[in-house]
């Protein structure tokens, strides 16, 4: 942990047990919201290496592991340990380990990228074969990847943890090097392989300009400012809405540059792909549609635009819209036929922040190991529990390129690691594997500057860890929590398996 981190982690300590002693709980509960102690942060500082687990499995096998991601450096700390007979290979061409969640600070202007990013050589494990390349091509019918510079690489088993990627070239018009101009910014842009955190950085100056824009304009001309999400899944779900709240809170005059508020002087849309709810969730939905968008008053939801082509020129974006319509009445339903419509709808924007298609890597997405159709297609067909292949048994996910109904966060990769770890050397040990990931997801939804709803949930429902506090309620601890706890948890002992 670097000094910063450390002075940063001890001072939130102090304030955050006060703030919750003044609500009544105890020290005791305010160490437990915040997970950890300071010299539990502290641990596996300066190095890969972790104590050994007391029981670790003989078998021998070579583990092949694609992905130098939180997924793929993850398994490979907790295999390691694991399986001290193994050999371990991971395959991963990125020299640079970026903390993704950290974008969205930068966004807001209160992280900077020195800040989210490392070597990734810190955390590879010591005794793991690494591997500088990059797959593409998987061959799971003869146990075997084939990489761009080394050629062929055999395995015993393989878990795949190669990630999302961003398909901005399927919006027409788009282009990478658009974004940060004309309005057009991109939180997510970012590449690993070169270290690149463009995406944060272009939404920070955006934010920025934004607010210039908006002390010219007026509540009776203002700004047009669309915030989009795509119909695809994508990493961080509650992403979108981030920028949402925390650009118009921004203009609130609240952030790192203060001054006065001028968010009237701007009309805000949120246009959703796929959909007609802010959160799957109904406790949390309701905070969003009840409380938290009626705080700004100036945001108007559009439901089922999905954006497919933008003017960057004459600034206007295009949106793909179902809808449906009453028909005739069915006397055999009791009920009238609701048709299906659908039609283009242009929205002229003065700044438009765009969150792009996904699919799984694209140099998986068409595999054997991807799922052929359906909801999934291009995604691991991995069984929703074990994590395990449902075809090549041998095969594992882990993290984002899971076709699971949950689990397109770091906080799920989190709890996808031991899953892998136990069923995996079950099998190894030719045993069932027996370990079940419930479908846990964490989105730390960021309301307002200062406050966050910490919304937890799994395949039944919510599943708020810290069940004293309602989980659906915006708080100044989880922001604490999410900007000066959770990265160096993640850089000391998420990517080396200890929690």
């Amino acid at each position: 942990m670097d000094k910063k981190d450390i002075k940063n982690f001890k001072n939130v300590q102090e304030v955050i047990e006060e703030t919750l002693k003044s609500e009544g709980l105890s020290r005791r509960d305010a160490l437990k919201i915040m997970g950890l102690s300071t010299a539990g942060v502290m641990v596996g500082s300066g190095s890969a290496r972790a104590e050994e687990p007391k029981n670790t499995s003989k078998a021998k096998a070579h583990i092949v592991i694609v992905g130098g991601g939180a997924g793929g450096i993850m398994a490979a700390a907790r295999l390691r340990r694991a399986a001290s007979n193994a050999k371990i290979t991971l395959i991963a061409p990125n020299e640079i380990h970026l903390y993704q969640p950290g974008q969205v600070f930068m966004a807001a202007g209160l992280y900077t990228a020195d800040e989210i990013k490392r070597p990734n050589k810190d955390f590879v494990p010591d005794g793991v074969n690494w591997v500088k390349d990059k797959v593409v091509e998987f061959d799971p019918d003869n146990n075997q990847v084939v990489t761009a510079k080394n050629g062929k690489i055999k395995y015993d088993f393989l878990v795949v943890g190669v990630g999302i990627s961003y398909q901005y070239e399927q919006i027409e018009g788009l282009t990478t090097d658009m974004l940060g101009k004309n309005g057009i910014a991109s939180v997510y842009y970012n590449n690993p392989e070169t270290g690149s955190v463009k995406g944060g950085e272009i939404t920070w100056e955006w934010f920025k300009q934004m607010r210039a824009a908006a002390e010219k304009a007026s509540p009776n001309n203002p700004l047009n400012v669309i915030c989009t999400q795509p119909a695809t899944p994508i990493k961080c779900g509650g992403a979108p809405q981030k920028i949402l709240y925390l650009s118009d809170d921004f203009l609130r005059g609240n952030g790192p540059m203060g001054g006065a508020d001028v968010h009237k002087n701007a009309k805000f849309y949120f246009t959703k792909g796929k959909g007609s709810k802010l959160f799957g969730i109904k406790s949390y939905n309701d905070t969003l549609e009840k409380h938290v968008q009626p705080m700004y008053g100036n945001i108007e939801n559009k439901w089922n635009h999905n954006l497919i082509k933008i003017d960057p020129v004459k600034k206007v974006a295009t949106f793909h819209h179902t809808y449906q319509v009453k028909g005739e009445w069915d006397p055999d339903l009791e009920d009238y036929d609701y048709i299906t419509k659908e039609e283009n709808v242009e929205m002229p924007y003065d700044f438009i922040h765009i969150v792009p298609p996904m699919t799984a890597a694209n140099e998986f997405k068409n595999s054997p190991l991807a799922w052929q159709k359906g909801s999934g297609k291009g995604w691991l067909a991995a069984d929703r529990y074990t994590l395990q292949h449902i075809k090549y048994k041998n095969v594992f996910g882990i993290g984002d390129v899971l076709g699971i109904p949950l689990g397109k966060t770091g906080g799920s990769a989190r709890h996808h690691g031991p899953i892998i770890q136990e069923n995996l050397v079950a099998v190894m040990e030719g045993k069932e594997p027996k370990a079940k990931f419930d479908g846990y997801t964490v989105c730390p939804l960021k309301t307002q500057y200062g406050k966050i709803m910490l919304a937890e949930f799994n395949y039944d429902g919510p599943a708020p860890t810290f069940s004293f506090l309602d989980p659906a309620e915006p708080r100044w601890i989880w922001w604490a929590f999410d900007l000066y706890m959770l990265k160096p948890m993640y850089w000391n002992l998420m990517l080396r398996g200890l929690m």
